[in-house]
């Protein structure tokens, strides 16, 4: 039986099991990637998690549909893997917000789209799986038999069908295992070790080049994508400059306050709707999810197992790698610009990649 809550704007907000369920569908690489980055740097969880969960429900309200609200990923991945410091992490997102609301707001990502193909969205996704897949083995290493246990329960999920979910059930075993190590931790409050963090990074070379690896994902994925599967799924008319504008704010908002670089993006909305969600309601039970979690599991974050992790951030790796190459039209180009973004840096493989998409396109009409 579902709850139907009959708001004055265009939001419909429906407490149901499919909601729920819905919602889950978009916590499974959100949850395991926070968990990751705030237990491997000075990020606080509870304060990282809160601000998720205001921007699910706020931006949820506003589009009236399940949106996502995810971590950028390719900065994600670059902090992890330790090649930026958490606070370049932070002013990389601060830096990316100021761009996005510009883009948004004078109606030009459209035309910045056309120098940015699929190839290279694609090729900047499969780097950013290989980063999370050297992270992860090198963390996975540490202690071989957690690593195992990880991998076994990840192989049982994969065996019923379930793949991806894999991450977020391993997620849930290594928090037991933290809890059987550590004992069950208290409320953990939000703290502001991390407000302002942003402040302690300076405007360097390594800001603008993790500001442009995750570019090629932003347009490609939490705008151009989002759009059409907004349409597509809840019929929604949303721009992608709109969707520009509302990551812009999102960022500019909370990155001086604790949050993480955030963004909206394709896979939160495919896995909320494969998951049942059709309206708001998904945002809403996610949001207050996300303040439970960062209330009762801020703790845990402490003693959570490494080695889980890297698990954790290979079978993140492993998924994002599949998205990347399932329906790439170039594939060595893709497979060629990820390379190079492991070996030397996303930065650069996006600017090459973008050079060489251009030359191909250009070259195309003269070999036909």
């Amino acid at each position: 039986m579902a709850l139907t809550l009959p708001l004055p704007s265009r939001s419909r907000v429906e407490l149901s099991t499919d909601e729920v369920t819905g919602a889950i569908g978009d916590s499974v690489t959100v949850l395991p990637l926070v968990v990751a980055i705030t237990a491997l740097s000075e990020l606080s969880l509870p304060t990282v998690l809160l601000w998720f969960g205001l921007f699910q429900v706020v931006w949820g309200l506003y589009y009236g549909a399940p949106i996502s609200v995810e971590p950028m990923k390719a900065l994600a991945a670059m902090v992890l893997a330790g090649s930026i410091a958490p606070p370049t992490f932070l002013l990389s997102g601060l830096l990316l917000g100021g761009v996005l609301l510009v883009l948004g707001i004078t109606g030009s990502l459209g035309r910045l789209s056309a120098y940015i193909g699929t190839p290279v969205v694609r090729g900047i996704q499969f780097g950013v799986a290989l980063v999370l897949l050297e992270t992860g083995f090198s963390l996975g290493v540490g202690d071989p038999r957690l690593a195992a246990l990880a991998v076994a329960v990840a192989a049982v999920v994969v065996m019923v069908g379930r793949f991806k979910l894999t991450a977020i059930v391993v997620l849930g075993v290594g928090a037991l295992v933290a809890v059987h190590q550590g004992g069950f931790p208290g409320f953990a409050l939000p703290t502001g070790e991390s407000l302002f963090l942003v402040t302690q990074a300076d405007l360097s070379l390594a800001v603008f080049e993790a500001a442009v690896s995750q570019l090629a994902m932003t347009v490609g994925n939490a705008a151009l994508a989002a759009a059409v599967l907004m349409a597509e799924y809840f019929d929604r008319d949303v721009t992608p400059d709109q969707l520009s504008t509302s990551m812009g704010v999102m960022n500019l908002v909370s990155v001086p306050f604790g949050a993480i670089p955030m963004c909206h993006g394709s896979g939160g909305i495919a896995g909320k709707y494969a998951f049942g969600a059709r309206t708001a309601g998904a945002n809403v039970v996610l949001g207050v999810g996300y303040v439970a979690v960062a209330l009762l599991g801020g703790g845990i974050v402490a003693a959570y197992p490494v080695s889980m992790l890297g698990v954790i951030l290979a079978l993140i790796g492993l998924q994002l790698a599949r998205t990347s190459l399932e329906s790439a039209e170039s594939w060595g180009l893709v497979v060629a610009i990820g390379v190079l973004g492991l070996l030397v840096n996303l930065g650069v493989a996006f600017l090459v990649g973008v050079v060489l998409t251009l030359a191909v396109d250009r070259l195309s009409p003269v070999s036909s």
